[in-house]
């Protein structure tokens, strides 16, 4: 029988002054604000005089103290095996992050993501489960990982490692990650193996910036906020990292700061922005290359560009001939900036975009629809000099950005970042804003060599797992904590390839034998099927759990001690403050106990504190080393869990050093301003603390040919009838909203189903209104197939695969709600990026750029009908559609 537990009451109690507080931060966006929980029995509560409450406050108080909590932030959980009030308020005394208690409407409801089984958290997966006779049966753990352990064994033995395969999140805790990767990579060591948001398991998602020298994280978040004028492209920080807008931006507005939008639709932050004195080029998607080549071009013509910072840190001809300017031989950088001459002095940058056709401001204006007056305008605000003084210019880049035109839109605004004098001080820095928080930490190495894909001639590249999974090439596969299908390009395909090697294989299981399901299984894998195992917190219906064979429940946020980083490297302590529901694990347990059985060493790890302190020593070259943290700790007699929540919320900015007898965090990477003191623990390897990551120290300009892109771009874009189907976060939805989003009322209540934005310009020859139901289709998708064995450079280009016949065209769809709004420029659409029931990226390619092997999520496109009228239509009380531009 299930522990009885009570739903909580409409008046929040208040916590005794004897509340047990544990520190943890916010588990959704990259922010990672900082929040206090406050936990006590049942049957108890405080007064509400301030010695008679764990707030110290008297109430009734100001509902914006920061001590006020809101029904949002109650729940009941058990913790020891008894039921507890919890609070889980923002931490009303920070003066970092999310200074004094500032949150976003996800933080500020966060307590509702812990389990109660009152509570529409009641599906969360509770104990492991094998499929029989199409239904899911609880099992053991036991059986659950011998049955995997052995036809793993199996697949490995049989058919090798790229036939196990794992696709995994990026984003969760180190120790998460840690013993995952350790398994998988140094163990199984299969180059099957990918994140949760990209065809393959390893590279930078910036490769330009990374390219160039700049670390993509190198910012704080502080630098958001002391610009004089803050370029940001691809994103709307309002919608997608809202304390970073509220708490940093909006304080450098307050004080001057001007910004300007790259995107193809106006939001809350745009408008806002436009409001102060900023700027929106509302361009097409795909082109920002363009609008940044233009820019920079206007740039040196005028001769704004920072002339005496460039002569000290861009890295000169000789630097670069020699091999000193950026990376190692063999590597993919060396094809990307030598072999292919994309890396350049700034002599031979300026001679290069000065000469270059589609960096002209006309043609610039042309191919990504922005005035040509506002290009001028934005150049001029980002570099002219005002009585004599230059603007300090920042530039934030997301995933509208790079998930487009992945390598040459990052690159080209490295260089247009560089020539403004940005990268390296304080307010003028080139950095991501951030999806979700930071929780990598490798446990091995990806075996590139064994990986059938190869860059041009004999350097090898990181398997694409979608493509290998869709050529039959994967016998065993293990999906940890992300949504797969509807998360990758060309989702339709990708379910119906699950669907045939999964479902429709004629070996099913028939019993819960523990030799009869290892025997099926084993079958499976010999008929060119796949063994699926699904491991989360939530079953993902109706595109993932469907199809494992055998699935795990996860213990997660609350429910376990674990680090991570936020955006601007904080790491900090997310404290366990109550007990996960039925038999669920935390993922290093699960990975430990399945490693054990495979017979594998150096998995008996006791608690996820001995994870933390191992995956230490080998995140020591990483921006989040937190080694001389475990360092110090072990000579104080401490665990390193222990040492880390001493730093309560405010936690410490990697990478951690020890100098001087303390441990220092480091503000910004790269930064020129950055006094080292003396280091009397573990040295920190890094001379790109001070400088630029590369040889010389100095960073790189990148050309950045728009040729590369054209053939796959001119094929891409609408005609016809055909529209941009664009697609992105926001504000009040996290991700798929897999958690939140039916489980929090407010939040079904505002988004029932997914949308589409379409401006009335589109809207009227559809008849469309807001409100009707809408079906988006794009029956041409191209899903790249074959290209494992690339020999030379032109077999990388879209006209040389489909000539060779390495891409197929599948139909794919999904539905949506109308909003017409002329937020949205014509010809463009958007809708949320990663609906689990009607997920847009059934209509975006999947085939990746060549250059670095990024997704194209953002380059969608299909015909919009109407094919009826939703039920929110003629509806007061569901679905909102009002713009998203009122502020």
């Amino acid at each position: 029988m299930a522990t009885p537990y009570y739903l909580p009451p409409d008046k929040v109690p208040l916590p005794p002054p004897d509340a047990k507080v544990f520190t943890t931060a916010c588990d959704y966006c990259i922010v990672g604000c900082g929040y206090k929980v406050y936990r006590w029995p049942l049957g108890r509560e405080g007064g509400p005089k301030a010695y008679e409450n764990a707030f110290g406050v008297d109430f009734p108080s100001d509902v914006l103290h920061g001590k006020w909590p809101s029904t949002n932030m109650h729940n009941i959980v058990m913790a020891n095996g008894k039921p507890h009030h919890v609070i889980v308020i923002p931490d009303a005394d920070i003066q970092v992050v999310n200074i004094m208690g500032d949150h976003s409407i996800r933080g500020g409801a966060i307590a509702q993501k812990c389990y109660n089984p009152g509570k529409p958290t009641r599906d969360r997966l509770k104990q492991p489960m094998i499929r029989v006779h199409d239904l899911l049966y609880p099992v053991s753990w036991d059986l659950a990982l011998d049955v995997m352990a052995e036809v793993s064994k199996y697949v490995l033995k049989k058919y090798g490692a790229h036939s196990w395969a794992m696709r995994m999140y990026s984003y969760q805790y180190f120790e998460n990650t840690y013993a995952l990767t350790k398994l998988v990579l140094r163990y199984i060591k299969t180059p099957a193996y990918a994140h949760h948001d990209k065809p393959t398991g390893t590279g930078s998602d910036t490769p330009g910036l990374r390219d160039a020298g700049i670390d993509p994280f190198s910012a704080s978040y502080e630098d958001w906020s002391q610009a004089d004028v803050l370029f940001i492209s691809g994103t709307d920080p309002y919608e997608t990292k809202t304390i970073i807008f509220n708490a940093w931006i909006m304080k450098g507005i307050a004080k001057g700061m001007k910004l300007i939008y790259a995107l193809p639709r106006k939001t809350s932050g745009v408008v806002y922005g436009e409001k102060y004195g900023g700027l929106a080029l509302i361009l097409y998607p795909g082109t920002d290359t363009i609008l940044q080549l233009a820019l920079a071009r206007i740039i040196l013509l005028n001769g704004w560009e920072d002339k005496e910072w460039l002569s000290k840190n861009i890295a000169n001809k000789w630097e670069i001939e020699s091999g000193f300017g950026q990376g190692t031989r063999n590597t993919p950088w060396q094809w990307r900036t030598t072999w292919d001459k994309f890396g350049t002095d700034l002599e031979g940058y300026k001679r290069w975009i000065l000469g270059y056709k589609y960096a002209e401001l006309k043609t610039a204006s042309e191919i990504t629809g922005v005035p040509a007056n506002q290009i001028e305008r934005a150049a001029e605000m980002l570099t002219k000099p005002i009585a004599g003084k230059r603007p300090k210019a920042s530039f934030m880049l997301e995933k509208g950005n790079y998930w487009s035109n992945n390598y040459l839109n990052t690159a080209s605004l490295a260089a247009l970042g560089l020539l403004c004098g940005a990268g390296n001080r304080p307010g003028q820095v080139i950095s991501r804003g951030g999806g979700h928080q930071r929780g990598m930490m490798p446990g091995g190495r990806y075996p590139i060599e064994k990986s059938p894909e190869k860059y041009p001639g004999r350097r090898r590249k990181a398997l694409d797992l979608d493509r290998w999974v869709k050529g039959g090439n994967v016998r065993f596969a293990w999906c940890v904590g992300t949504t797969w299908l509807q998360a990758m390009g060309g989702t339709t395909s990708l379910i119906d390839t699950f669907n045939r090697m999964t479902r429709l294989n004629p070996n099913q299981v028939k019993s819960l034998d523990k030799d009869h399901i290892i025997e099926v299984l084993k079958k499976r894998a010999d008929s060119g099927g796949m063994v699926l195992v699904d491991q989360d917190i939530y079953p993902v219906d109706p595109l993932g759990t469907k199809y494992a064979d055998i699935v795990l429940p996860a213990a997660t946020w609350g429910e376990e001690n674990f680090s991570r980083a936020n955006g601007e490297r904080r790491i900090r302590l997310y404290q366990k403050f109550y007990d996960p529901p039925g038999k669920a694990k935390p993922d290093w347990w699960i990975a430990a106990q399945f490693a054990k059985k495979m017979g594998f060493e150096g998995f008996d790890w006791k608690d996820s504190n001995d994870v933390f302190e191992e995956a230490a020593r080998f995140g020591r070259a990483r921006r989040t080393n937190y080694h001389p943290l475990v360092w110090l700790a072990k000579r104080t007699g401490k665990k390193g869990h222990d040492l880390l929540r001493e730093y309560g919320t405010t936690g410490i900015q990697g990478p951690i050093r020890y100098e001087d007898g303390r441990l220092v965090g480091t503000k910004r990477l790269h930064d020129e301003t950055l006094k080292l003191g003396t280091p009397q623990g573990p040295t920190v390897h890094m001379k790109w603390l001070t400088k630029f990551n590369s040889q010389s120290g100095k960073a790189l300009l990148l050309k950045s040919p728009w040729e590369l892109f054209k053939d796959f771009y001119d094929f891409i874009k609408p005609k016809g009838d055909e529209l941009w189907v664009t697609n992105g976060r926001i504000n009040e939805v996290w991700q798929s909203g897999f958690d939140d989003r039916e489980r929090r009322p407010y939040i079904t209540q505002k988004w029932p189903d997914n949308f589409l934005e379409i401006h009335p310009d589109d809207a009227r020859p559809r008849r469309i209104e807001s409100g009707d139901l809408l079906d988006i289709e794009n029956d041409k998708v191209p899903v790249q197939t074959g290209g494992f064995l690339g020999v030379s450079s032109d077999d990388l280009s879209f006209a040389k695969l489909r000539e060779r016949g390495d891409i197929e065209f599948v139909r794919g769809s999904f539905t949506a709600v109308a909003i017409v709004t002329d937020a949205v420029k014509p010809g463009v659409t958007f809708t949320m990026f990663l609906d689990k029931v009607s997920p847009a990226n059934s209509i975006t390619p999947m085939v990746p750029d060549p250059i670095s092997g990024r997704p194209r999520f953002k380059l969608g496109k299909g015909r919009v009908r109407k094919i009826g009228e939703s039920p929110y239509k003629k509806s007061f009380t569901t679905m909102s559609f009002a713009p998203r531009t009122i502020i």
